[in-house]
Order: structure tokens, then sequence, then C-alpha cells
């Protein structure tokens, strides 16, 4: 179990980085969810269910689609 712990943790890395160091903001959008998905297997791993729900809603769910939303307004200001 520590193993599998271990690898989404250096995934969770691996993602946050990529996230922050790309040029391309739909890129990073893109990232930053996957990086939340990641972070509700964590919780649930660690049997904090009601954490992961609301990760699960809030970051993975929510911020994604208004951060797709601004870009898209955003794609006529460029």
């Amino acid at each position: 179990m520590q193993i599998i712990i271990y690898l989404l943790l250096i995934f969770l890395i691996v993602t946050a980085i990529y996230s922050v160091g790309t040029h391309n903001l739909l890129n990073a959008v893109i990232a930053l969810s996957i990086f939340s998905a990641n972070l509700v297997i964590i919780f649930i791993i660690l049997q904090a269910p009601d954490v992961a729900l609301v990760e699960a809603v809030v970051a993975t769910g929510i911020s994604t689609a208004f951060f797709v939303i601004t870009l898209n307004k955003l794609e006529g200001i460029e």
C-alpha cells in the first residue's frame, strides 16, 4: 500500500510542476484537474472520504469549469 501512495505522490509532484511550467494555459488547467483527481484518489486511500468528496466537487469540477470558461472568454482578447 505504501508503494502505491508514494507513486501517487510522485505523480502529484510531476503534475504540479508541469502545470506551473507550461506556457499553454489550457494545458495548465488540464494538469490542475489531473492534480485534483489524483489528490482525490490519495484522500480515498487515506480513508478520508468526506475530504475526497469536497475535493472532487470543488477542485476537480467547479474550478476546472470556471477556468475553461474564463479561457474561452480570453481567446478573443489576444
